[in-house]
């Protein structure tokens, strides 16, 4: 009732053009809402601009680091599987041969069979240790992307219940002006429209402090992942390209030989 008679009395302070003009600005309010020229309703924050640019930007980057990643663990075992079918027909070929050059031809499908046995080891080692965590740094990524979304509604359906309550807020001055009757049943719609609005701000503040520790979480522990993930697959890289390198070198003196003596 205090708040209604404070009301009253600020009403009553205001000159007949004031009170037209308020009226008149809710009308285009409402026009605005019904016919849906309303901006839409965002966070100007420039810091939470950049975290969900830098969201979205990992995400893509992500992505397209999978994507690479599946690709070359495809190659891996296609290259595998390639140097096992040579070394059987080295082999076999081998069998054709003579004493050196077919012990030659021996030697470079059993090498080869190796190297396969290797790639194929490599490419699960791949798939374990970075494609998988790479799969699971986007899915984490994703989740932050989710909350995103629902913060930006619930901060959406607040300002939209605030816009409403002003309205009410206007509508109750009204009503004491032209129907003081139906003045009591606005105050309690009013009521319940504050306290929805109590609870939707409490939701958005939620999801914030929500949204912020997972990002803390992600910095803090999947960021360190990735790091290692990626350590991991360039040691592995490295490791195999010298076992491939060192394998086809050891086979350079017996075909040179084999070479020599034909």
């Amino acid at each position: 009732m205090e708040r209604l008679r404070s009301q009253e009395t600020g009403i009553f302070k205001k000159k007949p053009a004031d009170l037209m003009q308020m009226f008149k600005d809710v009308q285009s309010k409402v026009s605005d809402v019904v016919l849906g020229k309303e901006k839409p309703l965002e966070e100007s924050n420039p810091e939470y601009e950049k975290l969900k640019h830098y969201v979205f930007e990992l995400e893509n980057h992500l992505t397209e680091a999978q994507k690479h990643a599946y690709r070359l663990l495809k190659r891996h075992r296609e290259l595998g599987q390639s140097l096992s079918g040579f070394g059987k027909a080295a082999k076999l070929l081998g069998a054709c041969e003579g004493q050196a050059l077919g012990k030659a031809f021996d030697e470079l499908g059993a090498k080869s069979e190796t190297l396969s046995i290797k790639l194929q080891k490599e490419a699960h080692q791949l798939l374990m240790n970075f494609e998988e965590p790479v799969k699971d740094y986007v899915r984490a990524v994703q989740s932050i992307k989710v909350t995103i979304g629902e913060r930006a509604n619930a901060f959406r359906h607040q300002c939209e219940l605030a816009e409403t309550m002003k309205l009410k807020e206007i509508n109750l001055d009204k009503l004491m002006l032209t129907r003081s009757d139906r003045v009591g049943e606005a105050e309690q719609e009013y009521k319940e429209l504050k306290a929805e609005s109590e609870e939707v701000t409490r939701r958005f503040e939620t999801i914030v402090r929500r949204m912020n520790e997972e990002i803390v979480r992600f910095q803090e522990q999947k960021t360190q992942d990735m790091r290692i993930a990626f350590h991991e697959f360039a040691k592995g890289q490295a490791r195999l390209a010298k076992s491939i390198a060192d394998a086809w070198r050891s086979l350079l003196p017996k075909l040179e030989a084999c070479s020599d003596t034909s």
